[in-house]
């Protein structure tokens, strides 16, 4: 198992490498500089901002220590916020990312596997095309569409909850971000918990543990359940990339201070070491839960082995 994990770790660093690339390359490709704005500063000042940031070395010295910065975990100064580094900005804004994430995730989770398991035990029904109605809904709608939807329903019309994380306080500003970035993952979660339920119990295994006389509700808890969730399983790796990336708007939308946010506005600003920053965190982050999901497969799955 160790040796797997070296392994996959190793192999993620061409990967990383290649991202870090690209967006190194994008964010100086962009028109203009991190210290341009609407006042035009003396040639004498912007050349001794360029050297003290070393924005003046032909750019592929400029990658080569970045990526020497980022051997020794140092993602840089920051451009625009004075006085902060890279990952003091990001260390700031990691928790409500966190909170927010976590939470989506596991009202994803509960929802998306108790509907898709009473859609597959209740097949062809009107529960079964409800579910899925709903869930092909909540596919084809995109997240910067259901973000002011919700808004405008539940905080507008309805004022039942705070629209923005500003000025609001408890648990009820949450609960508009943290909807909506669950609803799609719900509908994904369903449709896959439904497909693979309904193999699991149309399985050998099963028929036995009827046949045993063992009830439904038994059935699916103690042997149907742990199958099914393989898929689901391999899923949450992407599940979790989808709810940091949809993050990016609904932290924007709703005003939640979070990473989403904190990219848009180096985005904004052509603070390129932030932008790098937390696409090097992203994507970092991605490749581990990756990594935890493979290694959880055989902690499910006695059949998996590592070798």
């Amino acid at each position: 198992m160790l040796r797997y994990a070296l392994l996959r770790i190793l192999g993620a660093i061409p990967t990383l490498l290649l991202v870090i690339a690209l967006a190194f390359l994008m964010v100086h490709a962009a028109p203009g500089g991190p210290f341009d704005d609407e006042r035009v500063l003396p040639a004498d000042v912007a050349a001794n901002i360029e050297s003290a940031y070393r924005l003046d070395d032909p750019l592929p010295q400029q990658f080569l220590a970045y990526l020497s910065g980022l051997v020794r975990f140092d993602l840089g100064p920051s451009y625009r916020y004075v006085g902060y580094t890279v990952a003091e900005l990001i260390a700031i804004a990691l928790p409500y990312s966190l909170q927010l994430g976590i939470m989506a995730m596991v009202v994803a989770l509960l929802l998306g596997v108790s509907a898709g398991t009473f859609a597959a035990l209740r097949q062809d029904t009107v529960l079964d095309r409800v579910v899925m109605g709903f869930s092909m809904t909540g596919i084809s709608i995109p997240i910067f569409v259901i973000a002011p939807v919700l808004a405008l329903l539940f905080a507008v019309k309805l004022q039942w909850l705070p629209a923005g994380w500003s000025g609001a306080e408890g648990a009820g500003r949450l609960v508009l971000p943290v909807v909506t970035l669950a609803l799609p993952q719900i509908a994904y979660l369903a449709r896959l918990t439904r497909a693979s339920m309904i193999e699991v119990l149309g399985s050998d295994f099963i028929r036995t543990a009827r046949a045993q006389g063992l009830g439904m509700p038994r059935v699916v808890r103690v042997h149907a359940l742990k199958p099914a969730m393989l898929p689901v399983l391999s899923y949450l790796g992407p599940a979790v990339a989808a709810i940091l990336t949809g993050s990016v708007v609904v932290e924007e939308i709703f005003g939640i201070p979070g990473l989403g946010q904190l990219f848009v506005r180096g985005a904004l600003n052509r603070d390129y070491t932030l932008v790098l920053g937390i696409v090097v965190f992203y994507a970092a982050l991605i490749v581990a839960l990756n990594l935890v999901v493979d290694i959880l497969y055989a902690v499910i799955d006695p059949r998996v082995r590592y070798r």
